[in-house]
């Protein structure tokens, strides 16, 4: 399936789309030039195959518990609100607002632990996205259908990994998100660990913590992120000529924490709150808010007074 929105304004974007990715391919002076690889990722295939595959064994009823749906709905939080659209997303991505150096990496090794590439790597490729939305350049643009942009992009090496470097460079000063980005896929060995631990020593079994835990949630926290590349390009309301597919998509939203107000934010990506018109939840700037009135937020960035349309 082909989703389907007005074109750019004046088809600008399309035109010089491919110019200014090129343009970010460029080797800075001292760095070798990047090397273009094409072909299927089958690591990605193979791990992607492994986890789906986990995560239907976790369903099965000798691993069902409370304490499993317990751990699963915690993680799940963890990863996909505090480390995907507060930490990657909304903090590392767009700098919609500023936490101290301590809370920045907590929350970017929640985000690691979602399993979705290291800091650096995901908020590049976040990054080269807004840049070239839907365009031919976008590397899960919605112009190639709904498989594609929900989950194909992953099995195939994209061009747009090259442009990463000249994109996160504020990323790449701190080391610890350099560490997190080389062994992100490590963290879930220490997480299964205690998951067994805790599952062990409080009876609810070892195995299925660590099914629900992880793969489990992996699984689901995948899904529900890919969304947002894939359901808000195809269905909901159109609130602003944000000159690509983007729409505001309430289930979407309802999913992952206030990430489908998804016209809202291209429209206003700099902002830490997405659902700006009355009705639409957005639980991660809720998040926000309590971290600004702590005093753990500041610098917090919203769309100019009036352009909003909130009621």
């Amino acid at each position: 399936m082909v989703c389907s929105a007005p074109p750019a304004p004046g088809g600008v974007a399309a035109i010089s789309a491919p110019h200014r990715s090129a343009g970010l391919h460029r080797p800075r002076a001292g760095e070798p030039a990047p090397v273009p690889q094409l072909g299927r990722r089958w690591g990605t295939v193979v791990f992607m195959v492994v986890i789906h595959a986990l995560a239907l064994v976790a369903l099965l009823p000798r691993f069902w518990s409370l304490p499993a749906v317990a751990a699963f709905l915690v993680l799940y939080w963890v990863t996909a609100c505090l480390g995907v659209t507060i930490g990657y997303h909304r903090l590392l991505s767009h700098r919609a607002f500023r936490v101290p150096r301590w809370l920045e990496r907590v929350f970017a090794t929640c985000g690691a632990l979602s399993c979705q590439h290291g800091p650096i790597d995901w908020v590049g490729l976040h990054r080269h996205h807004h840049k070239f939305s839907d365009t031919e350049v976008d590397h899960h643009t919605s112009l190639r259908g709904f498989w594609w942009s929900h989950m194909g992009w992953m099995f195939e090496e994209i061009p747009a990994i090259g442009s990463v470097p000249r994109l996160t460079g504020d990323l790449a000063r701190d080391p610890y998100h350099r560490w997190l980005n080389r062994w992100f896929l490590v963290l879930q060995l220490p997480l299964a660990a205690l998951l067994f631990w805790i599952g062990t020593a409080t009876g609810a079994g070892g195995w299925a913590l660590v099914l629900w835990g992880i793969p489990l949630r992996l699984v689901v926290v995948y899904h529900c992120t890919w969304l947002v590349n894939s359901a808000t390009h195809c269905w909901g309301s159109v609130a602003y000529p944000s000159g690509d597919h983007s729409r505001n998509n309430p289930w979407v939203a309802a999913l992952t924490f206030g990430e489908g107000w998804h016209n809202n934010h291209h429209t206003f990506p700099h902002s830490a709150r997405h659902g700006l018109q009355a009705g639409q939840i957005d639980l991660t700037w809720q998040h926000i808010r309590l971290l600004r009135a702590l005093g753990l937020a500041t610098q917090v960035r919203l769309p100019a007074e009036g352009r909003q349309g909130v009621a």
